[in-house]
């Protein structure tokens, strides 16, 4: 049974060995100057730090299986300081994903095939029920090769001691191979075919030219490269964190990484270095040619589905075998400067871990906050059929707003405002920046306005905008950061996605995950999904509000919402 890997130093034991942050070289720069910082110099107060979103208690991080009953979260961690370098791989356990349970590290440079750094990877599951460990090392010349590391003791269900083999590396460029020495990394998690041979893949580039390169082996130890990868593209770059897992065309559960069946689609998700943008691809596994090839308008670069249009990257999946779900984490960077970072004394932030199923038109994904996640909730608001007149704005009252989790659905009436689609506004990004949230449309901007300030000087606004397509009518879904603080020295991008929902038949919902400064947006069911970080100077803790509003002309109903305030999770 195949787990998923852990590029995103946060993905679960069959996650649990991602490195969630940028692994690439050129990414990686040591700031040696800012390295081993003392507690004391830590800011006491902290408006940023997350309720309910993992990170540890500080320093730098980027970073899950289930083994034994027990999720297991791998990152990889800074121990001396909150920007990145002295990686190591940190470990926690959780019994429900949400509260955690720090313990001693769990690999760290000790052998020449790792000397340098031990950084990204995955896990997988072998048959007779061992949890194994794949991860990049670098070597004394600096060169990206391919390790294993082992339990020590496969009965402890905390996995608290790791063996690296002594024949590591096992994957490693060479004169004959031509791998690119410097862009080779991130194994992912295994799968097995029907000859009884395991796959797995690694990222790599050839000039722009983005690669998957395929290895196979009999016994898990001694692996081949394949005389072709299972995918590549060009003009792509550098391909991170690769992810490659099926998903069940019918079914309302994930599927082990190793099934074979007619009644699969299979994913391939890769981390653009160049972007710094997670993208991927629906399409089919030709199992006997080791194959993939993406289905027919399934765009195969950085304009095609991302899993998140915000700040989401180095994400990995991984098989809950317990509950039956695949299940996908991320790893949000600061839209903060590094000296901010140092005077916060940590950075980087895990996103919720989400549900990942194939959406019923089989041609995207949809992605939904794990349902353990609610046991947060407390002090419900909720309100029905309220009308949101044009320049209307309406505060939500009785929750926390700076932790909370807001669940709202709109309905329109009358389109015949819909501005028209101009064909040339093809970059729901860039539409999103020039028509904001303070911008007056005829459909929206509609939404909430979140982390926001009493006089409106800072907020962070996450709407609609409907827009009258040739044929039909078209949603953009944005996330406005322009407004999010009175500190001009944070990334404030705004953030936007074509949302495939047909707003005449289909509810309008939004979904928003609020934590002092992470917004976790999910537009229709879970078809697009937005993260940003924001900084606020005045809208923290007991001085942020959260309100509903309508920028339109047209009045908009919201047919329900309801919010919670979020009791705070165990994140070590």
């Amino acid at each position: 049974m195949a787990t998923s890997p852990f590029c995103l130093v946060l993905f679960f034991f069959s996650l649990f060995f991602g490195h969630g942050f940028v692994p690439l070289e050129a990414s990686h720069k040591v700031f040696l100057h800012l390295q081993n910082q003392s507690p004391s110099s830590l800011k006491t107060h902290q408006p940023y730090r997350t309720g309910y979103h993992f990170q540890p208690p500080k320093n730098w991080m980027n970073g899950p299986m289930i083994y034994k009953g027990l999720y297991h979260f791998f990152y990889q961690y800074n121990p001396k300081g909150a920007v990145w370098g002295n990686i190591v791989w940190a470990h926690s356990t959780s019994t429900d994903l949400v509260n955690w349970t720090p313990h001693k590290h769990a690999i760290s440079p000790s052998q020449p095939a790792d000397i340098n750094g031990c950084w990204s990877g995955s896990t997988t599951i072998l048959q007779d029920g061992t949890p194994v460990i794949l991860y990049t090392g670098i070597d004394p010349q600096n060169n990206q090769v391919q390790n294993m590391a082992v339990p020590k003791n496969r009965s402890d269900p905390f996995l608290l001691e790791w063996t690296k083999l002594p024949q590591n590396p096992l994957m490693k460029p060479t004169s004959t191979n031509n791998i690119n020495a410097s862009s080779f990394r991130d194994p992912t998690t295994a799968w097995k075919s029907a000859d009884g041979r395991w796959r797995t893949i690694v990222g790599s580039k050839v000039n722009r030219k983005g690669i998957a390169i395929l290895y196979r082996s009999k016994d898990f130890v001694h692996w081949t490269k394949a005389q072709h990868p299972l995918h590549s593209a060009k003009k792509t770059g550098m391909w991170e964190c690769p992810d490659f897992y099926p998903v069940s065309i019918n079914g309302l559960n994930g599927v082990d990484t190793s099934s074979i069946g007619k009644n699969l689609k299979y994913v391939l998700k890769l981390s653009l270095d160049d972007t710094k943008h997670d993208y991927y691809t629906v399409g089919s596994y030709n199992h006997a040619k080791d194959s993939y090839v993406p289905d027919k308008g399934s765009v195969d670069n950085d304009s095609g589905l991302r899993y998140d249009y915000g700040k989401f990257y180095a994400s990995k999946t991984f098989f809950d075998d317990a509950t039956k779900r695949r299940i996908l984490w991320g790893w949000i960077n600061e839209s903060s400067s590094v000296e901010h970072d140092i005077e916060k004394g940590w950075s980087g932030v895990q996103a919720i871990p989400r549900n990942v199923l194939l959406d019923k038109s089989g041609k995207q994904l949809v992605q939904w906050p794990i349902k353990e996640i609610e046991k947060l909730r407390a002090n419900p608001v909720h309100v029905s059929s309220r009308q949101l007149k044009g320049g209307s704005m309406v505060e939500i009252t009785g929750v926390t707003a700076s932790q909370a989790d807001v669940e709202v659905s709109f309905k329109i009436s009358d389109f015949k405002k819909a501005e028209a689609l101009d064909p040339s506004w093809s970059n729901p990004q860039l539409l999103c920046s020039q028509k904001g949230a303070s911008v007056k449309g005829g459909l929206g901007p509609f939404g909430l306005k979140v982390l926001a300030s009493k006089g409106m000087e800072e907020y962070t606004a996450v709407f609609f905008r409907i827009f009258k397509g040739q044929t039909k009518y078209v949603v953009l879904m944005c996330s406005d950061q322009s407004r999010s603080s009175l500190d001009n020295d944070n990334d404030k991008t705004t953030y936007g996605a074509f949302l495939d929902v047909d707003p005449v038949h289909e509810k309008l919902s939004l979904r928003s995950l609020i934590d002092h400064s992470i917004v976790e947006s999910f537009g229709g069911g879970g078809k697009v999904c937005i993260t940003a970080r924001v900084y606020p100077t005045l809208a923290i803790d007991g001085e942020a509000h959260l309100y509903g509003f309508n920028k339109g002309t047209e009045g908009v109903e919201i047919t329900t919402l309801s919010a919670w305030s979020m009791k705070k999770a165990k994140i070590n």
